[in-house]
């Protein structure tokens, strides 16, 4: 039987050299040896067990010197392994496979961490290098982000929660490059909160334009993956959009974005009447309840309805869907009245994409955005604050339709 390979470290010498100034790190740090020596013997330990393991089963087999490969892409650069060979060609490593030439996953992961960051090919090769000596080309790292594509597609085919208390629904808009034109085409996103109250965004939609037809087969998507109740669902004004949601969840509370309706109101009011006219139109959102604010509104009808017929005429028609939140308390109508829960996390998706202006295609859109979204949830985890409450508060108002957990 060969001799095992012996771990030859002298933990005062490598102390000293420390001390010195030599780094422990990277293509020749300190710790570099000891990375190599460690794999080696744990992969001697291997063929000896597999050869052992042989005799016990009546079958002949001894070792038979080694195969040598360059291992890359470890934290303390690139080293020759040496891999142990037996007889038989039966041995399979498992600390190192065949034709594996990482230790780990570290450099992918660090790769498409790096990207869902929105850092271009150019300068994840360039930090690869700083940081584990390993030269990686821009076609390698595109290969590498390639290979979450099937990722995405599992994701978004993934069953869903039969209920979600909280629904946000909105787009975000992109330009993509589509033969020799640059076309506008919408991300949909779909952020719930789920019954053990922590955020999770349910799916990823592209289409070229947001519409409520769009939002249907949206919604019809939900409901095959397994949504069969969403209680309160949040959206802007976009025409349509509430009645998409209630022909696939009949009993769903749709709630207007009152943000929007203020936007989109304020846009049709005289610059010099515009700061008197919020005031006015605050006491209505911010009544106490619906009775108040239908006062409110009939008030502000009286005062600015011959002036601006068409905005008032818009709060009325949309009156009942913009009036959701009254009939809940204080928690939960912070959460609802505003879209701004979705927009919010919209915002942290344009930090990512925002140096990339015009996307080569559909899936390089599609790959960013999901990587991004894959490192804002590693923020989600905790649940809503006060989320104790509101469950219950939920309970009683809808009940069998909410029951705590």
């Amino acid at each position: 039987m060969q001799e095992e390979k012996q771990i030859d470290f002298d933990f005062n010498e490598i102390l000293n050299q420390f001390r010195s100034g030599k780094r422990l790190t990277g293509k020749d740090g300190l710790l570099a040896p000891l990375i190599k020596q460690l794999t080696e013997a744990a992969l001697e330990a291997e063929v000896e067990s597999h050869i052992a393991n042989d005799a016990l089963n009546g079958r002949a087999n001894r070792r038979n010197g080694f195969n040598s490969k360059t291992i890359k892409g470890t934290s303390d650069g690139s080293f020759e392994l040496e891999t142990p060979r037996d007889r038989n060609g039966t041995f399979e490593p498992q600390i190192v496979k065949k034709h594996q030439n990482t230790i780990s996953d570290e450099i992918e992961e660090k790769i498409l961490s790096m990207y869902g960051l929105g850092m271009n090919y150019v300068d994840i090769s360039t930090h690869i290098e700083e940081i584990y000596q390993v030269s990686i080309s821009t076609a390698t790292i595109s290969a590498i982000t390639d290979k979450i594509i099937d990722k995405v597609k599992s994701w978004q085919s993934r069953p869903l929660d039969t209920i979600y208390p909280f629904v946000w629904l909105d787009a975000i808009h992109y330009k993509i490059k589509d033969g020799g034109k640059y076309v506008s085409k919408a991300v949909y996103t779909v952020l719930g909160v789920n019954m053990e109250g922590r955020k999770e965004i349910l799916g990823l939609y592209l289409s070229e334009s947001e519409g409520a037809n769009f939002w249907l087969s949206v919604l019809t998507d939900l409901n095959n993956r397994g949504v069969k109740d969403i209680l309160i669902a949040c959206v802007d004004g976009l025409k349509g959009f509430p009645d998409a949601i209630q022909s696939v969840f009949p009993n769903t509370t749709v709630q207007l974005c009152i943000v929007h309706q203020i936007r989109n109101s304020i846009k049709y009011v005289g610059s010099k009447h515009q700061k008197e006219f919020l005031k006015d139109l605050k006491r209505v959102y911010g009544a106490v309840s619906k009775e108040a604010a239908e006062t409110e509104l009939f008030n502000l009808n009286e005062k600015w309805g011959e002036k601006y017929p068409i905005v008032i005429k818009s709060w009325q028609d949309n009156w009942e869907k913009l009036t959701e939140y009254f009939q809940f308390t204080s928690d939960i109508r912070r959460m609802i009245y505003t879209t701004n829960t979705v927009e919010g996390y919209h915002r942290q998706i344009r930090k990512v994409t925002k140096n990339k202006g015009v996307f080569p295609n559909d899936t390089a859109l599609e790959k960013l955005v999901y990587l991004a979204y894959r490192n804002i949830r590693k923020k989600w985890t905790m649940p809503l604050a006060n989320w104790g409450a509101i469950a219950q508060q939920l309970a009683i108002k809808f009940g069998d339709r909410f029951k705590l957990l």
